[in-house]
């Protein structure tokens, strides 16, 4: 292992001063501490800093690559999975020297984020997507080499797991394929680890180092305790890997069915720092080949055959009382004709729209007996009835009806339909959220315990409902004010949200797809207010959303601009708070920023405005992304998760 730090951030325990890690003091036993996908969370720019003296340095990785070639004897134009890739240091190098078939995966988002930006920075050809290496995402008989570098192998507390990963790199080698792994030299180090050790990685980061075997004695535990000299500790995090030898790591490659297993002698990296190298002190090559014969084609459909996909919308025959007008107006029309224009340019599909909800149950069983439904592409957040209490009811029927569905299953709708369970959930997870407090409707009193200015929202909502420039409120006569007429002028009587009131940066984050398997995280974007005037409170509420003649319709979206380490932290806390939430397929985040530009998250929004206008689609179109590749990329995220072929 190339000396792995924590992903996670510091957990949230105060109001008052700084975040602080919690910390374990002495530990007797190391593997007790030691989580079973430590792996998923471990990999951070910290990483980047604790193994930088040998994963950033450039002239180690070249040198590694002549060996790795000299090994291989691969020709450019020879197609090649880094498995397990990292920040890329292998693949880009193989693109330096003009490899055209190269491509990358590894599990950790940062990390392919952080290679992604490098090759675009270089104008390197190399795909880069995340992946887990027990299922890697590659049909049979693809490469003609497979590559697990920078002792990546060895993570899994199963051995099992080891296994699957070298059948599947079976799998998706071409008969006679190459496999090389470089592997810690695990009888090396059963004898020579360091129990502790400690360094300094730069001019304010120091790292302590625990390590013991396990108690089978095939593991190497190890503790990084990482310090900033002023901001304290900033991690402590435990991980292990198996410790292969020469014999352990053959019969494994054999029982994957490889052959022709051959160790080309231990190496040491030539580290600058030369200090620490933990288990990369001393790694094994090892080369195996895939003697198999071509696998059988997989019979497919033709191609003429066209996926029935069943397009759900709202009801345009029904009033809708979000809107100013209770009813669909013209642009509500002409959102759902661009809407259409975009399905009907993609290939492969034939849709079909529903929209009448009073009839939604029969046609939806009717078009079921008469023809298989592939797709229901659930675009109806409105909810059913055009009541946004009930968007939770358009997935709980198909799923009564067994129909496959896009998009967030009714659990999750109702999980973030609530805010302060939301902001609870968030806060377990040490995800930071403005301060705030809950008023029930039986309420005519209370405290607030922080300062003004605040914002005043219904804690059950919408499109923005309920959130106006008078929502913003500088006195306890604002703040009544506030709350009266949500209550009686809008006749919410349901719990109400009241919030500091953040005055920095409006943010919104849009991510397709399902984390961790795969994803696509769009351009961040912020609200630009510099067309509203001084005296209006910086918000997109209601007048931004449905109101043309008001200021606030002028507000803009445009791309984020922010610190690297803020970008990456915000999108690590969006993909893990998605996926606890179990938002899927498509999602966007909401978050604004402290004056002192702390981030906070205030929404989240699954099934989010789909519309050729809206935050979502601006993203995509940031990332290069038509409205139409957008909608498709919907769709491919929901196949990809019901175990589909991909459209």
């Amino acid at each position: 292992m190339e000396q792995k730090t924590s992903a996670d951030k510091p957990p949230q325990r105060s109001r008052k001063g700084k975040d602080r890690k919690i910390l374990l003091g002495p530990v007797s036993d190391l593997e007790e501490h030691v989580k079973p996908d430590w792996w998923r969370r471990i990999f951070n720019y910290l990483y980047l800093k604790t193994d930088g003296d040998v994963v950033e340095d450039l002239s180690i990785t070249s040198r590694e690559i002549d060996l790795f070639l000299n090994i291989l004897k691969l020709s450019p134009e020879d197609r090649i999975l880094d498995l397990c890739c990292g920040q890329g240091r292998h693949s880009l190098e193989l693109g330096r020297r003009n490899f055209k078939n190269v491509e990358g995966l590894d599990r950790s988002h940062y990390l392919i984020q952080k290679a992604k930006a490098q090759a675009k920075k270089e104008d390197i050809n190399i795909k880069f997507r995340e992946g887990d290496a027990r299922k890697i995402p590659y049909p049979a008989d693809f490469f003609e080499a497979v590559m697990i570098l920078g002792n990546s192998f060895g993570y899994f507390d199963s051995i099992q797991y080891d296994l699957r990963v070298l059948k599947e790199v079976f799998r998706t080698l071409k008969p006679w394929g190459k496999l090389l792994i470089q592997v810690a030299d695990g009888e090396y180090l059963k004898k020579h680890y360091q129990k502790r050790s400690w360094e300094w990685i730069d001019k304010k980061h120091f790292v302590c180092r625990e390590r013991s075997l396990s108690l089978d004695k095939q593991r190497l535990i190890s503790r990084e305790v990482v310090t900033h000299i002023e901001k304290g500790v900033i991690a402590d995090q435990f991980y292990a890997e198996r410790l292969y030898s020469k014999e352990s790591l053959t019969r494994l490659l054999e029982t994957a069915g490889f052959s022709e297993i051959t160790f080309h002698g231990p190496i040491s990296p030539d580290s600058k720092r030369d200090q620490d190298l933990g288990m990369m002190a001393r790694c094994l090559i090892v080369t195996a080949v895939s003697k198999k014969e071509w696998t059988p084609p997989v019979k497919r459909k033709p191609k003429a055959e066209l996926k029935k996909v069943v397009v759900i919308l709202g009801d345009p025959h029904q009033t809708d009382p979000l809107k100013p007008s209770a009813v669909f107006d013209d642009d509500d029309f002409y959102t759902v004709d661009q809407l259409k224009s975009e399905l009907t340019e993609l290939k492969g599909f034939r849709f079909s729209y529903l929209t009448n909800h009073n009839t939604l149950i029969a046609d939806l069983m009717r078009i079921k007996e008469k023809e298989k439904i592939d797709l229901v592409f659930n675009l109806c957040d409105e909810g059913y009835n055009n009541d946004a209490r009930k968007e939770l009811h358009i997935p709980s029927l198909l799923e009564m009806l067994d129909l496959p569905y896009t998009g967030s299953g009714p659990q999750c709708l109702a999980f973030c339909y609530d805010k302060s369970l939301v902001r609870g959930v968030a806060r377990e997870m040490g995800i930071p959220v403005p301060a705030a407090i809950f008023i029930k409707p039986e309420d005519t009193t209370f405290e607030l315990p922080f300062n003004f200015p605040v914002i005043v929202k219904p804690n059950f909502g919408d499109s923005s409902f309920g959130i106006t420039q008078r929502s913003v409120a500088n006195s306890f006569e604002e703040l009544v004010n506030a709350i009266s007429e949500i209550r009686e002028k809008l006749g919410y009587d349901k719990p109400i949200l009241v919030e500091e009131f953040l005055t920095g940066e409006d943010l919104s984050v849009g991510i397709i797809g399902n984390p961790p398997d795969s994803c696509t995280v769009l351009p961040l974007i912020r609200a630009d207010y510099s067309s509203l005037p001084e005296n209006l409170p910086q918000i997109c509420g209601y007048e931004s959303k449905w109101l043309p003649d008001t200021p606030y319709w002028q507000i803009k979206s445009v791309p984020a601009d922010l610190p690297e380490n803020l970008e990456k932290f915000i999108i690590e806390c969006c993909l893990k708070l998605g996926e606890r939430l179990e938002c899927r397929d498509y999602c966007r985040f909401d978050w604004r920023l402290a004056a002192n530009g702390a981030p906070r998250l205030l929404e989240v929004n699954p099934n989010p405005g789909w519309c050729w206008d809206g935050h979502l689609a601006k993203m995509a179109e940031i990332a290069g992304i038509s409205y139409g590749e957008m909608l498709k990329l919907i769709l491919q995220a929901s196949e990809q998760r019901l175990g589909k072929n991909n459209l």
